[in-house]
C-alpha cells in the first residue's frame, strides 16, 4: 500500500488567488443567455430555454477557463500563463485606489508583462532582475495586494 509523499517545501503554496469575474459579469452572462430565450421564441419556448441553458452553460465554462491563477511557491511565482524562478523577483510593490490606476495607465511600461482584469482594481509591481529578460516588471491585478507581496517577500 502506497502513502502520498509529504509535500516537498518547493511543492508548498505560499499564496494562491483566482482572478474570478465580479458579480456584474456572470450577471452580462444571464443576460446574454436570457436573449436566447427571446430569439428562439417565435420557434418555440422550449426550444429558447434549452438554447438559452447550452449559452450559459458555454459562457461560464469560457470564463472560468480563462481566469488566471496567481501562485506563488517557495521557487516559483506563476501569474496567468507566465512563470518565473523566485530568484529572478525584485521590488514588489502593492498598489491600490488612485496609485493602482497610474500603475495601470500613465506608469505603465510597454514592455511591463500584465495580467490585469478590469473588475479588480489594486495591482501588485513585481520587477524581474534576471538579465536574460527584457521584461522589467509584472503587473498584475489582485483582490489581497498586501498578501501576495507579502508571501513574495517572505522568502527573498
Amino acid at each position: 500500500m502506497s502513502t502520498p509523499a509529504a509535500q516537498s517545501p518547493a511543492q508548498t503554496v505560499l499564496y494562491s488567488e483566482r482572478l474570478l469575474p465580479a458579480f456584474w459579469i456572470w450577471l452580462v452572462v444571464a443576460g446574454i443567455a436570457g436573449t436566447f430565450v427571446l430569439a428562439f421564441i417565435p420557434i418555440s419556448l422550449l426550444t429558447g430555454i434549452i438554447v438559452a441553458v447550452v449559452a450559459a452553460v458555454a459562457l461560464t465554462v469560457l470564463l472560468l477557463m480563462s481566469t488566471p491563477v496567481i501562485r506563488v511557491t517557495p521557487q516559483v511565482l506563476q501569474v496567468g500563463r507566465a512563470q518565473i524562478e523566485r530568484k529572478w523577483v525584485g521590488e514588489v510593490q502593492a498598489f491600490r485606489g488612485e496609485d493602482a490606476t497610474q500603475q495601470r495607465g500613465p506608469a505603465l511600461n510597454a514592455t511591463a508583462y500584465l495580467c490585469i482584469r478590469g473588475w479588480i482594481s489594486p495591482v501588485v509591481k513585481i520587477e524581474i532582475t534576471d538579465p536574460a529578460d527584457r521584461t522589467p516588471y509584472w503587473l498584475t491585478s489582485t483582490r489581497h495586494p498586501e498578501k501576495l507581496a507579502a508571501a513574495l517577500q517572505a522568502a527573498a
